[in-house]
């Protein structure tokens, strides 16, 4: 390609014609050139390409043009050779751009086409001061420079020193962008270099997971012949669970009344159980009904012994003329339960035979850890059974027979009947009731009221 007569800036490089090379136009080999006159602008018409200083036109098209971009607009107006270097096309180009030329004309309407909204921006300058103050900005801003650059040198307000400005600080930009360029190169090596080192890392994760996936994959094979072989047993079960139902289904035709003989054999289990259990009550009858035999019999040979015994001395006092309020001698009286109405009747019934009365009622509204207290303080219990909790009722049992205190249960609340055990207790042989045994007691109860 060193035969070609390349141009440059300010003349060209003379060469033999070889053979084969004649596709470049006579038009473009040119010999020495003198200076390029200077185009002064005026009025307000827009320079072309061809009229603005030949210096301008190497950075114009290394600016304005991409090196792919420039091949196919040269190769609608001639022909070189495939293997044209970048270098050959852009010196042929700037020396195409010296004079008016088909080539020259194409890229003249490629930028006004381009750079149209550009132009129209910078057309509103008047001057040159506003003019260089749009071109600092889109040099400093650094996104639309080969605009602004077509856009200034062309304007009918760039004068020499803005013209010279403008080469000035475009020849710095594309030093700064081959710094810039080379730097690139240096991060895209190492960018280079990390992505294979990544690669690399990405195959060996690769192999990783094929081989995790061919072991997963054996591990399923497993699994699923495992399934299968449980979902066989399944099926065997269940064919063997529908033949003993099927078996089952026979015997039960076979044996129309099977449902009422077990209903009969769970109600004759019913019977027997109940019976066990009346047994066992009938047999906690008999013993309670010997017990109160016994103490029958014991009560009606203690009458008999005190109707034998004879009346008492002449002079003695009888039991009826003594008074009421010496047989309780102070004792204390607990009545459990009754009516809240009879309270204060059963209070002086007491108090008139010298006792002291506590009340508690069965724990309708008291609580029942208070008769815990009062049963430990009173000397005698009255509890009126049908007055009163099931707690409170079993409760007082248990305590009077843990304790060994007198306790006798009344079926009614009414006040005569608890006057008349009290006066039964007044009115009992013995001097002193409350330093008798329980059993004592009831005899003397049971002779009270047989009399």
């Amino acid at each position: 390609m060193s035969t070609f007569p390349y141009h440059v800036a300010g003349g060209t490089f003379s060469a033999a014609q070889a053979p084969g090379n004649d596709t470049f136009p006579g038009s473009l080999r040119m010999g020495p050139l003198a200076e390029a006159p200077t185009f002064v602008a005026s009025g307000s018409r827009r320079r072309k390409l061809w009229e603005i200083p030949h210096k301008f036109h190497c950075p114009v098209i290394g600016v304005c043009f991409g090196v792919d971009e420039l091949r196919s607009l040269m190769a609608k107006v001639m022909h070189f050779p495939r293997e044209t270097t970048d270098f050959v096309l852009h010196t042929t180009a700037v020396g195409g751009c010296e004079t008016r030329s088909q080539l020259a004309e194409l890229l003249h309407k490629n930028m006004e086409k381009r750079f149209a909204m550009t132009i129209r921006r910078f057309a509103a300058s008047k001057d040159g001061e506003s003019l260089r103050r749009l071109w600092r900005e889109a040099a400093g801003a650094g996104t639309e420079i080969p605009g602004a650059l077509w856009a200034s040198w062309t304007h009918p307000a760039c004068d020499v020193q803005l013209e010279q400005e403008i080469y000035a600080d475009i020849h710095m930009i594309q030093h700064q962008i081959g710094s810039g360029a080379r730097a690139d190169l240096t991060t895209l090596k190492r960018l280079s270099a990390d992505n294979s080192q990544l690669r690399r890392e990405r195959d060996e994760a690769r192999r990783a997971l094929e081989t995790l996936r061919t072991e997963k994959a054996r591990e399923t094979q497993l699994l699923d012949r495992r399934m299968a072989e449980l979902r066989s047993e399944l099926a065997s079960k269940e064919a063997c669970a529908a033949n003993l139902m099927g078996q089952l289904d026979v015997l039960r035709q076979s044996l129309p009344d099977l449902k009422d003989r077990q209903a009969l054999a769970r109600r004759a289990s019913d019977a027997e159980a109940r019976a066990i259990a009346l047994a066992a009550r009938s047999a906690e009858l008999d013993d309670t009904l010997q017990r109160q035999r016994g103490l029958a019999r014991h009560a009606a040979e203690t009458i008999r012994h005190l109707r034998a015994t004879g009346d008492a001395p002449a002079g003695a006092p009888t039991p009826a003329a003594e008074a009421p309020a010496s047989r309780l001698s102070g004792k204390c009286i607990l009545c459990v339960g009754g009516r809240s109405g009879s309270v204060d009747a059963y209070r002086q019934i007491v108090e008139q035979r010298g006792g002291r009365f506590l009340h508690h009622d069965g724990g309708l509204e008291e609580s029942l850890h208070r008769i815990d207290a009062a049963l430990s303080a009173a000397d005698l219990v009255i509890c009126q059974a049908g007055c009163i909790s099931h707690n409170a009722y079993w409760r007082v049992k248990e305590q009077c027979k843990r304790s060994g205190k007198q306790c006798v249960f009344l079926k009614g609340p009414g006040v005569s009947s608890f006057g008349k055990v009290v006066s039964t207790v007044c009115l009992s042989p013995a001097s002193n009731t409350f330093d008798k045994t329980p059993e004592e007691v009831v005899d003397t109860q049971l002779t009270a009221i047989l009399n």
